[in-house]
Order: C-alpha cells, then structure tokens, then sequence
C-alpha cells in the first residue's frame, strides 16, 4: 500500500475540510501527478473522491502505454489544489491533501483521504482525470463533485453525493446514483449489460440510439416522464409514477429511477441539438414546483 503525504502540521485555518465556499480565498497552491497501472482484464479501478471532479475518458487496450496480454494499462492524472487566505497558508495545506494507492494485479484503489479535525479558512479539492480501457470494471465514489464519463465502454458504477453523473458516447452497462444532482447518460450503443440511473434530487435524462433494443422500467414520487415519440417505445404500463415499454422489441435492461425531479427518454441526436438542453430553471425553485404538483395529485 502506498501512500501519497506529508508531516501533518496545525494551520490556523476555519472552514470545515468540506466547505466548498472558496470563492473569497485568494491564496493557491496546487500540484499533480500521472500515474499508469497495469491491471489484469476484467480486474477493477477503484476511485474514491472527497471534493472535486472525476473525469473518465474511455480509450483501447492498445492505445495506452504498456498495453498487452499481461494486461490493460490505465492512466490517472490527479490534481491537488489547496486554497487559503494566502498562498503561504495554501501551500501549507497542499502536503495534508493525502492520496492513498492501493495496487494488486487484479485490482487497483486509489482513494482521496478526509483531512482530520477542522480547517478554518481553507479549502481543498482533487481533479480526476482517467484513461480506462473497456476491458476493467470501473468503481467511481464522490462526494461533493461531479462524475463525468466520455466514450466509456467498460462496466461503470458511479455514485456521487452532492453532483451530477453525466456521460456522452457510452456503450457499456451503467450503475449511476447520486443524490443531489441529475443523471444525464447519453448511448452510443447498447449491450447486454443493464443500465441504472437512480437519483433523489434532481432530473433523469437517457439518450438512446433509434435502432437500440431496450427494456424499461421507470418510477418517480414528485414529477413526470417525458418518452419522445420519435423513440417509437411500445407502453407496456403508465401510470401516474411507474411507466414501463420496450424498445425494438426489447432487450437490454434500463431502470430509471428519481424522487423529485422528472424523467426523460429521448433519441441520441436530440442530445446533441444544444437547443433541446435542460431548462436553467433554480434547483430550489423546481422543487417546490415539483412538490405541490405532487401534492395536487
């Protein structure tokens, strides 16, 4: 196991460690490193974030460095950013931002640790940035931060605390949840694998192709769904808060799952059309909207 740190030290900082308020904090201090792991096929990539971005890039077996039948080469570049009232204090706590590696043949962990006790002042957050092959399973965990995912094709399960899940060009399976924030997946392609995309707060929105094959299942508590016609979905069940179809016939499993937010299903090239994006209608005010309309059922 190894690790990524320094000697601790006392700061006089004051904001918790999760505070992501740093707009006033005009100190900075950051650095980064990239690593490459060779992980055996169908092993995993574990990685866990406290505050800030994980990026997932999808990439071939051969397109990485080291790439061959012993196994699929992965590259993460993380960046540390440490923020204070001045650059000496953020400099300060940037050796305190720790990253702990865990890395056996079959399986490679890399995880963001919480800083202890108190910061006052201060702010700090990791950048994620992965090339992953489609031959390792990938296990993505944040906190407050985003999950972004660009042309994956491996077995993906993303959770996120406060943030979005999102994804363009997927052709893997999918297991997303988050609970402040929307889940918003876009398929190149569908496979065998089944697809989940489960939230509490916040909207669901899949993209599929016309031609893919599809079975759905959806349910929401304080909202609606919208299936674009052009999908041709067949209704096997709608109700005021379930809907289930299939599409071309059926096949791959799709659960769609939100508490307070909507759902939407709608063909890949509407997702591309910038002029069918999200309304930018305030989170705190689209609930409430949601809420009463649940309450007027």
């Amino acid at each position: 196991m190894k690790y990524f740190t320094a000697l601790l030290f006392p700061l006089a900082l004051g904001l918790t460690a999760c505070d992501m308020s740093i707009g006033h904090l005009a100190g900075r201090a950051t650095d980064e490193w990239t690593h490459h792991y060779t992980i055996a096929p169908g092993g995993e990539l574990r990685l866990v974030n406290t505050n800030g971005r994980i990026e997932v890039e999808g990439s071939d077996d051969a397109g990485l460095r080291g790439s061959g039948a012993a196994g699929a080469d992965v590259e993460v570049r993380a960046e540390r950013i440490a923020r204070a009232a001045t650059d000496a204090g953020a400099r300060e706590l940037l050796p305190r931002i720790t990253i702990r590696e865990d890395i056996r043949p079959d399986r490679v962990s890399i995880e963001t640790e919480r800083i202890g006790g108190f910061l006052i002042g201060a702010a700090f957050e990791v950048r994620y940035h992965v090339r992953a092959p489609k031959s390792i399973v990938l296990d993505l965990s944040n906190t407050n931060g985003q999950i972004a995912l660009t042309s994956v094709g491996s077995k993906v399960r993303a959770r996120t605390t406060n943030g979005q899940v999102s994804g363009r060009g997927l052709t893997g399976g999918v297991e997303a949840r988050t609970t402040n924030g929307g889940v918003n997946l876009d398929f190149a392609s569908l496979g065998s694998a089944p697809i989940s995309m489960h939230t509490t707060n916040g909207g669901v929105t899949i993209s599929l192709p016309k031609t893919a094959k599809a079975d759905f299942s959806a349910s929401w508590t304080n909202g609606s769904i919208n299936v674009s016609n052009d999908l041709g979905v067949e209704v096997a069940e709608r109700s005021r808060r379930r809907f289930e179809g299939r599409l071309n016939g059926g096949g791959t499993p799709i659960e769609l799952q939100t508490t307070n937010g909507g759902i939407r299903v709608r063909p890949r090239q509407a997702a591309e059309d910038p002029t069918t994006e999200p309304e930018t209608e305030p989170e705190s005010q689209r609930l409430k909207r949601l809420r009463e309309r649940g309450q007027s059922h």
